[in-house]
């Protein structure tokens, strides 16, 4: 057999095969006689048909069957003697195969890059230095008492904060529009759930009102008829509220599973513990985030795209599961997110995996089974019956699979790190939290 390789661009790669004509009759007679012992033919009894007989009626379709076999069979063959490392399935096309003639194809397919690491002892890392403070274990505990509010009507004006219900009707050019009427909705002012001119509108005013506001809509508006054009909203008030924050009693520290003798005092060593382990995963995070990123930008790499198709699909995937609520279908989905639009963080993907197997291999790594368990443990911890969760994970081979790179993902991390030298950086626990918010 004698292959060929030749390179179109980038990544891709064409494999030229010839197979021995010699080869491609021995295989088209063997399947010529297994058809024999079995094929029933007019005249004779199962299998005892003359092999010219079986011949004249079974010799194409036995012999594009075995072109079918070979093409495919030799395929591995001819990859091992070409010396690359295929990164996706190949297309077949067949170029001769005419009898008594060589049978020739042409395999196309896509290879791994070359990977030469480099920029490996030259990360600059951040390591965040972080204090809970008694004013986040104050916040935290206000929080999960807003979580927990109610509101009481008011009769006096609306501001932020309070939950007006209107009754709302959208006209553009004096023509109602899709979309644009409400009734009984019931408005957080400040929760930023409506068009900013129309949510802003609702403050100062008092049950009964009745107004009409002037709402621009944004130029980058999901509907087109909309898009920074300017509507009339024409509102009535029905009520006001304002929000009430429970006491920390014992129904309050029941539901948060703090004991009514621990108090107050209780709930604070709690919350402290809680902020203190969110902490802890916020730190490994950023430090983590600034390895990959600064492996990515010192080692640029082309990317099979056959592999960022995949992991296209993988991200519209959890992508959906984010959007269960909404009820969406599938068709929706990819409508409302193309492929041009999770490319980038699919190409981001598959670079940052093709180097972490790059780094696993040139230093040896090898999977901490023990810290697997620790992070299985640490999962099903949150849960009431955690051995019957470990025992899912154990059932479900992509669940563990996934655990596994997770703590391969983080002893690349520890390897990296051990190779640079760290500066702290403090931090306060929001700006650790809330990075991006603290950024606008």
């Amino acid at each position: 057999m004698e292959v060929q390789v030749e390179t179109p661009g980038g990544l891709l790669r064409q494999l030229k095969v010839s197979i021995p004509a010699e080869r491609v009759a021995q295989a088209v007679d063997e399947r010529i006689k297994k058809l024999a012992g079995r094929v029933k033919i007019a005249g004779f009894r199962p299998g005892k048909a003359p092999l010219k007989v079986v011949q004249s009626q079974y010799a194409e379709a036995a012999r594009m069957e075995v072109i079918s076999d070979l093409v495919r069979g030799t395929y591995p063959e001819a990859v091992g003697k070409a010396g690359v490392n295929p990164a996706s399935s190949p297309s077949f096309e067949v170029t001769g195969e005419k009898p008594g003639a060589p049978l020739e194809y042409t395999a196309r397919f896509e290879v791994y890059p070359e990977i030469k690491l480099k920029g490996l002892d030259a990360l600059k890392i951040e390591q965040p230095v972080v204090s809970v403070t008694d004013a986040d274990v104050e916040k935290l505990i206000e929080s999960m008492r807003k979580a927990r509010r109610t509101f009481v009507a008011v009769a006096r004006a609306a501001k932020t904060g309070d939950t007006v219900k209107v009754d709302f009707e959208g006209k553009l050019d004096g023509e109602a529009f899709t979309g644009g009427k409400g009734n009984d909705a019931e408005i957080e002012i400040g929760s930023g759930r409506m068009l900013p001119d129309l949510e802003n509108s609702f403050a100062g005013k008092s049950a009964g009102d009745t107004y009409t506001v002037d709402v621009k809509f944004p130029d980058d508006y999901r509907a087109e008829n909309l898009k920074g054009k300017t509507a009339q909203f024409e509102v009535k008030v029905a009520d006001v509220r304002e929000p009430k924050l429970p006491d920390i009693d014992a129904e309050f520290l029941k539901a948060h599973n703090v004991d009514e003798s621990a108090g107050v005092q209780g709930l604070r060593d709690k919350c402290r513990k809680a902020l203190e382990t969110e902490r802890e995963k916020a730190v490994k995070n950023r430090v983590k985030v600034q390895v990959l990123d600064q492996l990515l930008a010192s080692n640029p790499i082309e990317v099979p795209q056959a592999m960022a198709q995949q992991e296209i699909g993988r991200l519209r995937e959890e992508t959906a599961a984010r959007f269960q609520a909404a009820n969406l279908k599938p068709e929706q989905l990819l409508k409302m997110i193309p492929d041009e639009v999770l490319a980038p963080n699919a190409q981001k993907r598959v670079a940052l995996g093709l180097l972490i197997g790059e780094v696993i291999k040139s230093k040896t790594l090898k999977l901490d089974t023990a810290r697997v368990q620790t992070m299985l443990d640490s999962i099903s911890a949150d849960y009431e019956k955690p051995e019957q969760v470990q025992q899912f994970y154990r059932g479900r081979p992509d669940l563990m699979q996934g655990l596994q790179a997770m703590v391969l993902e983080e002893q690349v991390v520890e390897v990296l790190i051990a190779g640079s030298k760290p500066t702290d950086k403090s931090m306060t626990l929001d700006e650790l939290l809330n990075p991006q918010s603290n950024n606008q």
